[in-house]
């Protein structure tokens, strides 16, 4: 059963904002890390923004530090990721990643063994 789902994608334009979610239903306490990854057509997935489940620590790929901000709500089980001043080398399927992995890199996907589906986020 299908246990990360994603909302929150679509089209935009350059310079505008989208909001991402993450729906987890299993328990947090079986996950330390959580992040988004994306991946464009004919490119490998990259690692976008990581968070730490205890305590809060984030992570941002250098592309979109300053523009981009992961957060969480433990209470909902929810992942977020705020996108704003979109450009159009962001377009990507973006995922949302588990992790119950307490050291090693966090934007890395091969740290990841829970994924979601995926959802669509165009810019132009």
């Amino acid at each position: 059963h299908v246990q990360l789902v994603e909302s929150g994608g679509g089209p935009v334009q350059p310079g505008g904002s989208l909001r991402l979610s993450c729906a987890d239903s299993r328990a947090h306490s079986e996950t330390n890390v959580m992040a988004w990854f994306r991946q464009s057509p004919g490119k490998e997935r990259e690692g976008v923004a990581a968070i730490v489940t205890l305590g809060g620590t984030t992570y941002y790929d250098d592309s979109v530090t300053g523009r981009f901000t992961i957060s969480q709500d433990n209470a909902k089980n929810t992942l977020y990721l705020q996108m704003d001043s979109l450009k159009p080398e962001d377009t990507a399927m973006y995922y949302c990643a588990a992790s119950p992995f307490a050291s090693g890199s966090a934007l890395i996907p091969a740290m990841y063994n829970r994924w979601g589906q995926g959802t669509q986020v165009t810019v132009s």
